[in-house]
């Protein structure tokens, strides 16, 4: 049977003010009419029903998810009681789905990324969930880069691994985070890299086995809160897990380490919506190319995304290449070209106890 688990913690912090601690970026509707996290559900629910879906998200935005997504179930949510990056939300969804089927697929989606179309992410999903059946691999879906982009880590691909309803398989060289713009230059003109996109597709069997050899200190601690599912000291083993393990991705806990990753090669539009920026990508924009959305007047304003939450009206007059954004209580001003610190500036604003109330 093949589940998914859609990871669904994270802050969103570079998308401040709109969201804020009780509502991550996940629970935006910053690009359609659905928050990103439905997006995600309804992308992939002609393939896999509501019932098979698990998401994994922080303790404190359970309720609201449960009030956003009315057909998902409580049980069908794991809350984190804190951030401990994605291997360990993996390897928690891992255990819970190896209770319900020990033989389960586990298709790992993240709730705030941008594919279309939808199709071939089903079909990408199909494939991957054969391979996976059949051996013990780990498969990666890559995306074909469409600019030299040094916000994404990258695959490289070694050799082909076999074809598959018209989708290339490969077999994984390295792995690669984040690269400065000169070597994101040569990855994008020599069309032997691929972006990771963070979406993967394995066994539960599998993917505990390979946290198991290489890292074995989490599972260790997987191991004995697998022991306590469905007891009166889950919650307890729970958060003993997460007291007790360091956080790492999945990226450099297993995939850097693993010899039988695949990676699936993807000719879709893929985005991780990772800053403001992102918007003028999806986003339809007015004949001096500025992004608006809410009651905005601009004048002169050039190459600007406009973004009013509130009550009220943004006036933006002989501006150029800004982000603005307002909400009910706070209003941010940055230059495009800053938006990738406004992380900086969440965590400044922590140590001042009487800004904390605008995280």
């Amino acid at each position: 049977m093949v589940y998914a688990v859609i990871l669904a913690g994270g802050k969103g912090e570079r998308f401040w003010p709109l969201s804020r601690a009780n509502r991550p970026k996940q629970l935006l509707r910053l690009i359609s009419t659905k928050t990103m996290l439905q997006e995600t559900i309804d992308r992939i629910l002609p393939m896999i029903p509501m019932e098979r879906i698990l998401v994994v998200t922080s303790e404190n935005i359970v309720e609201p998810i449960l009030e956003e997504i009315k057909t998902i179930k409580p049980e069908n949510i794991l809350a984190e009681p804190k951030g401990r990056n994605t291997c360990l939300a993996i390897g928690l969804a891992a255990e819970h789905l190896k209770r319900r089927d020990p033989k389960a697929i586990m298709v790992v989606l993240s709730a705030d990324h941008i594919i279309r179309p939808a199709e071939k992410l089903l079909d990408i999903i199909k494939a991957g969930s054969e391979i996976a059946a059949e051996d013990d691999r780990l498969i990666t879906i890559g995306i074909e880069p469409t600019r030299a982009e040094t916000g994404y880590g990258y695959i490289k691909l070694a050799q082909l691994f076999k074809q598959i309803d018209g989708l290339s398989v490969y077999t994984v060289d390295s792995f690669t985070e984040k690269p400065k713009a000169v070597v994101a230059q040569e990855y994008y003109f020599g069309r032997r890299h691929l972006w990771n996109s963070g979406m993967f597709i394995w066994t539960v069997d599998t993917i505990l086995k390979s946290i198991a050899q290489c890292q074995p200190d989490i599972a260790n601690y997987l191991t004995k809160y697998s022991d306590g599912i469905g007891s009166s000291v889950e919650i307890k083993l729970r958060h003993e897990l997460y007291d007790k393990t360091q956080p790492i991705s999945i990226d450099f806990a297993v995939l850097e380490n693993a010899e039988n990753v695949l990676t699936i090669k993807a000719d879709i539009v893929w985005d991780d919506v990772g800053s403001w920026n992102a918007l003028e990508r999806y986003k339809e924009k007015d004949r001096d190319n500025n992004v608006i959305v809410g009651s905005v007047k601009a004048s002169d304003a050039y190459e600007t995304t406009i973004y009013n939450d509130s009550n009220g009206i943004i006036v933006a007059l002989g501006v150029s290449d800004l982000v603005v954004v307002k909400t009910d209580d706070i209003v941010l001003v940055a230059h495009k070209t800053k938006t990738g610190e406004v992380k900086r500036i969440l965590a400044e604003m922590t140590q001042d106890k009487n800004l904390k109330k605008y995280l």
